[in-house]
């Protein structure tokens, strides 16, 4: 496993219908069902990124199905 220090790859943060994130390597394809969700950059500040968007694990139907 290539140690995150050393990673020079870009990422990008993509989200699902159901506002789920992920990373995708920069120049990936776009898998179906996802979209960019605006951002790029370290593999560190993607994660950073998600961390700060995503504090409610439970898919988007599941939230909303308990409000």
């Amino acid at each position: 496993m290539q140690d995150e220090t050393n990673d020079t790859v870009a990422y990008r943060v993509v989200v699902n219908h159901e506002w789920q994130y992920s990373l995708l390597r920069e120049g990936d394809a776009l898998p179906s069902g996802w979209r960019d969700a605006g951002a790029a950059g370290s593999k560190r500040q993607c994660l950073a990124l998600i961390g700060e968007r995503w504090n409610d694990m439970r898919p988007r139907s599941l939230r909303d199905d308990a409000n």
